[in-house]
C-alpha cells in the first residue's frame, strides 16, 4: 500500500525517486518503531520511547503508523505541485485502512495497537519537521567544461530540471551529516580514464548507431522502474519465503529504507557538489576538455535521459543500499532459490518480470545498464554503488541493533 500510494505522487510532490525513497523511509521508520514497542524491548528504538503490552495488535500497530504517515505525506505535499489525484489517493488509503483495522479483533488488543501506532508515527512526523524537505535548489549554472548543463524541452525552449533538487540537502536519518559518504571526485577531464569512460559510453550509449545489442537495449530501459519499488518488491517476496515475523520484518523493511534514503541524500548532496557533466553535454563538447583522446560528436544523443547531474550515478547509490541490506539478512544467495523484479518502465523489448539468483547478478548487471543507456560513465556507477554499500553498512552498525549492543 505504501509503495502504490507513493509512487503515484507527481514527481516534484514528491514522486521522483530520491524523494520517493525519503517517504518510504519515514513510512518504514515509524512501523519499525510502532512495532518494536510491543513487549519486553529487543532492539533499540528509532525514535519512540515509548511502550506497550506484548499482547497489542502488531496488525493495528503497523497499519496505524504507515497510514497516519502516508495520509500525512498526502495531505502536505506543497500545494504549489499540481496534484490532480491527491483526494482519490486519501479516500483510497482511508479505505484501506478501515480494511485493515475491521479485519482485526474489537478488544483491548486492538486499542493498545492503534494507540502504539499513532504514537510512532508522530515521533516520525514530529522529526522530519524542518528536516529540509521541499527547500530550494542548490543548482547554480556553470557553462564550463566538465559541468553538468540542462537539457531543454523541445516545445517551449525551458531547460528540464531535476523535480526535487533539494534532496541532498535534506537532514539525514542515519547518517551524521548528508555528505559523510562524499564520493571521490570524477576524473580529470585531461586524464587517460576520461578518455576510456567517455568512449565507452559514447560508442555504447547513443541513442541510435550504437554497438549495444538488442538485449542489452532491452536491459538498459528494464532498470528504469525506481529501485525503491524493485526492492521492496524483493524484501516482500523473500519475507513470506523465509516466515520472518512482524519485528524482523518490520527491522529489515526499516534498515533497508532508511539506509536507502539516507543513500539517495547523500547521492544527490554529491550530484549537486560536484556538479559534473552528462555524457549528453560532453560528447558534443569534447573539444573543450583537453583531451586529444576524445572527440566530440555533435549529433549525439542517449539513449535514456535524466534531469540533474551525473556524479554519482542515483540509481546504483540506491542499489547499492538495498541490496547491502538484503544480503544482511538472507545472503547473497537468498534460501529457496530465485527472486524476481518487476519493472515499471514500458519496454517492447522484453518481458516486465525478471528472474535473478543472487544479489550480485543485478549490481553487476546495472553498472553496465547505465553506461548502455547512455545515463553514466563507468566510475560514476562503481562510485554509486560504493556510496549506498557505505551507508547501509554504517546504519546496520549504529542503529536497529539489539538491545545491550
Amino acid at each position: 500500500i505504501a509503495a502504490d500510494t507513493l509512487v503515484a505522487f507527481p514527481p516534484a510532490a514528491g514522486g521522483a525517486p530520491p524523494a520517493l525513497q525519503i517517504n518510504m523511509g519515514m513510512v518504514q521508520g515509524a512501523v519499525y518503531d510502532a512495532v518494536n514497542a510491543i513487549g519486553p524491548e529487543q532492539h533499540r528504538p528509532y525514535l519512540l520511547d515509548s511502550r506497550t503490552g506484548a499482547k497489542a495488535s502488531a496488525d493495528a500497530a503497523v497499519a496505524t503508523a504507515a497510514y497516519d504517515v502516508l495520509s500525512e505525506l498526502v495531505s502536505t505535499a506543497p500545494e504549489r505541485v499540481p496534484f490532480p489525484g491527491r483526494a482519490g489517493l486519501l479516500s483510497t488509503l482511508s479505505s484501506a485502512y478501515a480494511a485493515s483495522l475491521d479485519a482485526i479483533d474489537d478488544d483491548s488488543f486492538k486499542e493498545q495497537g492503534i494507540a502504539v501506532g499513532h504514537a510512532a508515527a508522530e515521533a516520525m512526523l514530529d522529526g522530519r519537521e524542518g528536516d529540509g524537505r521541499f527547500g530550494p535548489s542548490p543548482w547554480v549554472s556553470n557553462p564550463s567544461p566538465g559541468h553538468w548543463q540542462p537539457q531543454l524541452n523541445p516545445t517551449t525552449g525551458q531547460p528540464i530540471l531535476d523535480p526535487t533538487p533539494w534532496v541532498g540537502n535534506v537532514r539525514p536519518f542515519l547518517l551524521q551529516s548528508s555528505s559523510q559518504f562524499r564520493s571521490p571526485p570524477p576524473p580529470a577531464l585531461d586524464s587517460q580514464q576520461w578518455a576510456t569512460e567517455f568512449n565507452e559510453v559514447k560508442s555504447l550509449g547513443r541513442a541510435t548507431g550504437s554497438t549495444r545489442t538488442d538485449e542489452q537495449t532491452y536491459i538498459a530501459r528494464w532498470w528504469q522502474s525506481a529501485p525503491v519499488l524493485s526492492w521492496n518488491e524483493v524484501a516482500r517476496q523473500l519475507i513470506a519465503r523465509t516466515g520472518l515475523d512482524a519485528a524482523d520484518s518490520a527491522r529489515l523493511l526499516a534498515l533497508q529504507n532508511l539506509s536507502g534514503a539516507d543513500a539517495a541524500i547523500n547521492c544527490w548532496n554529491d550530484k549537486y557538489h560536484y556538479d559534473f557533466w552528462r555524457p549528453w553535454n560532453a560528447i558534443p563538447r569534447a573539444s573543450e576538455d583537453g583531451n586529444p583522446a576524445t572527440e566530440p560528436d555533435p549529433t549525439w544523443t542517449a539513449l535514456l535521459t535524466a534531469p540533474y547531474p551525473e556524479w554519482t550515478s542515483g540509481h546504483n547509490c540506491l542499489d547499492g543500499a538495498h541490496t547491502a541490506v538484503l544480503r544482511m539478512f538472507f545472503g547473497d544467495d537468498p534460501v529457496g532459490g530465485p527472486f524476481q523484479i518487476t519493472s515499471t518502465f514500458a519496454n517492447p523489448g522484453g518481458p516486465a518480470v525478471r528472474t535473478f539468483d543472487t544479489f550480485t547478478q543485478p549490481c553487476d548487471e546495472l553498472i553496465e545498464a547505465r553506461i548502455w543507456a547512455g545515463l553514466h560513465y563507468r566510475s560514476g556507477d562503481v562510485a554509486g554503488q560504493a556510496l549506498g554499500r557505505n551507508v547501509a553498512s554504517y546504519a546496520a552498525a549504529h542503529h536497529f541493533q539489539p538491545v545491550g549492543r
